[in-house]
């Protein structure tokens, strides 16, 4: 992607390329208004001189041509056969003419009087000498109004858009709680102005949907919590009715280690939904979690003829609440089972990663890109398309880094990082 400049930078690189423009187009201009002038007076020299002379040699047949460090002149009369009149020019037809001898451009006028003919030469030497001096004066003074232009656009862009940085330092340091009103009454409506006024009903429905967010998720916090204590009651009371058989035991502890789940659940998310980044230390064990994960989805892998297999060497601790380390290991380990039959499925976990590798179906190329996104299904998923999205945002919050990596034959491989990887 195109990394794209500041807009003081974009407006004072505007007023540069107008400057340099407009000096450009000067200069050129200037410099052909010169050299036609150049020309022009070279030529009324010629003419003035050549008449001059011709009107010499009327009155005395004796005159010669003119022979200054500038100028030079050829007298051909009939029947001359030896001529000091150089052979490039001997042909030229009456007129003007440019022509170079032995490395010195000349201008050269030609005139007939009767059986006689004038030619008149300029020495252009010191006449292109000074075009070019006037032409390095010219591209000097214009990269001089090229870099005033850089100079004053860079401080005219500071001054426009003053109000627009304002704005967003306002903005990025905005309580979303109170924001700051950014309009001024007083002023007359300009386009800052509604600008300003635009930002102020932005804030204000940011902050009055943050409001409606907040308390819902206060209020479903409260509503579930009551539903989950009665569960929880009920289930510790059950347990310990002593006519219920050892099956029946069994699913009350199930139900009684669910409705805690779900309690450790709602609080984890109601954390991870705050906007604050609040610190999410509290330790968890990682291996005992990932091994109630897996008698969890035991049966259904059973089910589905896969061996479920954790393979772990040491005790891990991690510092994040053990619901969210609960929340990723069932999302992938069931994406696992859920696209897996008569396979295998090894979860490997130690204080650096957690690796689940299945032999499942796979993902294709075009869904690889799009499975964290929010409720994204693939063609053969029967989910609601949240369980990779919410991992994702869970190892964004807690800085670790998820990659997958998927083949239609071979399954897939899901790689969690506790320590996102630096960048040099």
């Amino acid at each position: 992607m195109r990394r794209r400049h500041s807009l003081r930078f974009r407006v004072a690189l505007a007023f540069a390329g107008l400057g340099a423009l407009l000096s450009l187009l000067l200069a050129l201009g200037i410099w052909f208004a010169a050299h036609d002038v150049s020309r022009r007076l070279m030529d009324e020299t010629l003419d003035a001189e050549l008449a001059d002379y011709m009107a010499r040699r009327a009155r005395n047949p004796n005159s010669l041509p003119p022979a200054t460090a500038s100028l030079s002149g050829y007298l051909i009369k009939p029947g001359d056969t030896a001529t000091e009149l150089p052979a490039a020019i001997a042909t030229l037809p009456p007129g003007r003419h440019e022509i170079v001898l032995d490395g010195i451009p000349h201008r050269v006028d030609v005139a007939d009087q009767g059986n006689e003919r004038f030619v008149l030469l300029f020495n252009e030497t010191r006449q292109k000498r000074r075009e070019q001096r006037f032409l390095a004066y010219l591209i000097a003074g214009a990269t001089l109004m090229t870099l005033f232009a850089t100079i004053g656009g860079l401080w005219f862009a500071g001054r426009v858009i003053a109000p627009v940085t304002e704005f967003a330092h306002a903005v990025s340091g905005a309580d979303p709680e109170k924001p700051p009103r950014l309009s001024r009454d007083s002023d007359p409506g300009d386009e800052i102005d509604e600008l300003a006024r635009a930002f102020d009903r932005y804030l204000a429905r940011l902050a009055a949907f943050i409001e409606r967010e907040r308390s819902f998720a206060a209020d479903a916090s409260h509503e579930l919590r009551t539903p989950l204590a009665v569960i929880r009651g009920a289930a510790e009371v059950l347990t310990d009715d002593p006519t219920l058989t050892t099956v029946q035991q069994q699913r009350v502890a199930r139900i009684g280690r669910a409705a805690e789940d779900m309690t450790e659940l709602i609080a984890a998310l109601l954390l991870l939904a705050r906007e604050e980044a609040s610190p999410l230390e509290a330790p968890c064990d990682a291996v005992k979690i990932a091994s109630d994960c897996m008698v969890r989805y035991q049966p259904l892998a059973e089910q589905r003829g896969t061996t479920l297999l954790l393979k772990t060497t040491e005790a891990v601790t991690l510092p994040v609440p053990a619901a969210l380390f609960a929340i990723v290991v069932a999302n992938l380990v069931r994406n696992a089972v859920a696209h897996t039959e008569h396979g295998n499925i090894d979860v490997e976990l130690d204080a650096a990663h957690l690796v689940v590798r299945d032999t499942g179906s796979g993902i294709g190329t075009e869904a690889r890109q799009h499975v964290f996104e929010r409720y994204y299904r693939g063609p053969e998923s029967a989910g609601t398309g949240i369980g990779l999205s919410l991992v994702k945002r869970i190892g964004d919050r807690l800085g670790w880094h998820i990659t997958l990596h998927s083949h239609v034959v071979t399954g897939t491989i899901v790689t969690l990082d506790f320590q996102a990887p630096t960048t040099a």
